[in-house]
């Protein structure tokens, strides 16, 4: 039984000095940057900016449902460059079965950007008025 412990131990030993010299860092750089950390104080401080841009306007600005729908479109379609790069990586080795699983995933996707396209998923601008058209 001992023997056994023993042999975890020094089967372990390295990750849990990893996991130690990982925490004691952490605990290090917190320590310094409070240390050394500047203090200033100023009426600029306060301001809440992003990238180096003062925000302007409310923070509760209220954004159009289009452009969570598009952004949603986009995640959905930026995901199959994934899927088609594994497919690319490994087309040697899954042949022409793998074709045509890629090809009806590519069908797919296009039938679902046609139709996004046809119902007015994608178009940014407000529609054109007409002479009949009372709104």
């Amino acid at each position: 039984m001992e023997h056994d412990t023993t042999a975890l131990i020094a089967e372990y030993w390295a990750t849990g000095l990893f996991i130690l010299a990982v925490v004691t860092l952490c605990a290090v750089l917190v320590g310094l940057s409070f240390l050394l950390g500047g203090r200033s104080q100023g009426p600029s401080k306060s301001l809440p900016f992003e990238s180096g841009v003062i925000g302007a306007g409310s923070a509760r600005q209220r954004f159009s449902a289009k452009f969570y729908l598009v952004a949603m479109l986009f995640v959905i379609f930026d995901i199959e460059a994934v899927f088609l790069f594994a497919w690319a990586v490994s087309v040697r080795e899954v042949g022409w079965t793998g074709f045509a699983g890629a090809a009806v995933f590519i069908v797919i996707l296009l039938a679902g950007l046609v139709y996004d396209s046809r119902v007015g998923a994608l178009d940014w601008a407000p529609g054109r008025r007409t002479r009949d058209d009372p709104s």
